[in-house]
């Protein structure tokens, strides 16, 4: 079952990597490859939604011994979520600004390049950001997952320990029946011994 779960964690990374590619791109496109990029977002975020869901499911039918760890991933990837529409909303409002300009037929040629290289330059931060923020969030989820492997290593080390010590309590009170039964043997082969010698 854990194979399912990541299944669905690899392609969920590959379509938001893309996802996040594309939101970046938004801005810089002329206004029908925007129109045509946005429509494409939106379906991939959709997308998105889905494996989340699939892969929240696939956490439920986990024990709940070992869904501690699951269930941390799966709050890193609805933040990821979260970040991805958010971006997306910004992404889409610089585009409405510059369809908006188009259609009121601002003339402004300097005006329009300055205000392009600041969306350009913009859309550059964001996606600097986004890679930073990615990269510190699988950072997170990997000391986390080590953190939990270290405790569960330790509670089967522990285990381990328990049943040692139930092994050795066992073998004590073989060790000790043992005993009793050769002690039970010599005094019935003395009595046997005596009635014997009494016929």
């Amino acid at each position: 079952m854990s194979s399912d779960f990541e299944g669905y964690e690899q392609d969920f990374a590959v379509l938001t990597a893309e996802i996040t590619s594309k939101i970046a791109r938004v801005p810089r496109l002329p206004p029908d490859e925007k129109k045509q990029m946005v429509a494409n977002v939106e379906k991939q975020l959709e997308e998105a939604k889905e494996l989340l869901e699939q892969m929240d499911l696939e956490v439920r039918e986990i024990p709940p011994q070992s869904r501690g760890m699951y269930s941390n991933r799966m709050r890193s990837y609805k933040q990821e979520m979260g970040k991805l529409e958010t971006d997306f909303k910004r992404s889409r409002i610089a585009y409405s600004d510059e369809v908006r300009n188009e259609l009121l037929g601002d003339d402004g040629n300097s005006s329009e390049n300055q205000l392009i290289k600041l969306r350009e330059e913009r859309a550059h931060l964001l996606d600097n950001t986004e890679r930073l923020e990615r990269s510190s969030r699988r950072l997170e989820a990997g000391y986390q997952i080590a953190v939990e492997t270290e405790q569960i290593g330790q509670e089967m080390l522990e285990n381990l320990s328990h049943d040692r010590e139930k092994i050795q309590r066992a073998r004590e009170r073989l060790r000790e029946t043992d005993a009793n039964l050769g002690k039970s043997s010599r005094v019935l082969t003395g009595m046997l011994r005596r009635i014997h010698a009494i016929l």
